[in-house]
């Protein structure tokens, strides 16, 4: 049985490899979910009550890149151990990589659902194997994930593209759109990165990318996912890129709904 959500803040970008700024996420994005402008209504019809089946579990602390890997994992554990269901702010999307090994001990046939203009599978970015490129070729070459579904996806190089077929990465790419989640049966973690959204939507990211996913699309695609969301991540919002807190509001909706459905059935 879950007790709650724990919203977990990770404002961490020594891993970005383009700009930093998606460490100053977390704080914009609990100001705009906690500003009175939304209510407690999900979509789903789930009413989330701050401190009863959600909550805030403040900021993993990370004295140096030696132990990012292991600050957030033991944080992330931690949550996990309560007996909560754990919903975390990046950060780049490096901090995925030690989130799912915190997961991959509690669910051992963990399955990734994955939002993003990128496949982030480089082997290693710039000289970095921790890179914002890269969690996803360290999730599976250390078999934390059983699969790996990536929507959003509209800039593969042949590398990357060599990557997922080594791992058996399920690649939709958006030019391939619209397409619809296979049935997983199994704990699924999702992993939001916020430039699988097109710019139009959500022009606060480091690398803006056109042509990709409506705000509605990925709204639904969150709907999609059976009663079965275990974990997620929001990450590479980046506030220096905003305009008028467009992707600052986005998010904290995002925030919203995939709290929804994590709480919609509380036996994982």
């Amino acid at each position: 049985m879950v007790n709650k959500v724990s919203v977990l803040s990770i404002p961490y970008d020594d891993n970005s490899s383009f700009l930093k700024g998606p460490a100053k996420a977390p704080k914009m994005i609990l100001e705009s979910l906690l500003s009175g402008s939304l209510n407690k209504g999900t979509e789903n019809g789930v009413l989330l009550d701050w401190g009863s089946n959600i909550e805030l579990a403040g900021d993993v602390e990370i004295s140096n890149a030696d132990v990012f890997v292991t600050s957030i994992e033991n944080r992330v554990n931690d949550l996990l151990s309560a007996g909560n269901k754990v919903l975390s702010l990046g950060g780049d999307h490096s901090v995925s990589y030690p989130i799912v090994k915190a997961f991959a001990a509690h669910y051992p046939n963990l399955h990734i659902v994955h939002l993003d203009a990128h496949s982030d599978l480089y082997h290693e970015f710039k000289g970095n194997p921790y890179s914002n490129a890269c969690p996803f070729a360290r999730i599976m070459e250390s078999n934390l994930a059983v699969s790996l579904h990536q929507y959003g996806i509209r800039t593969l190089t042949q590398h990357q593209i060599d990557q997922a077929e080594k791992f058996s990465v399920h690649v939709n790419q958006m030019k391939d759109w619209p397409c619809q989640l296979p049935e997983i049966e199994g704990p699924v973690y999702l992993s939001v990165d916020i430039d699988a959204i097109d710019p139009a939507f959500a022009p606060g990211v480091s690398h803006r990318e056109p042509g990709g996913l409506t705000s509605r699309e990925v709204i639904n695609l969150i709907h999609q996912l059976k009663p079965n969301l275990v974990g997620a991540d929001i990450v590479e919002y980046n506030p220096d890129k905003d305009i008028d807190n467009i992707t600052s509001n986005l998010s904290a909706k995002l925030v919203k709904e995939i709290a929804g459905k994590m709480l919609e059935n509380d036996d994982n």
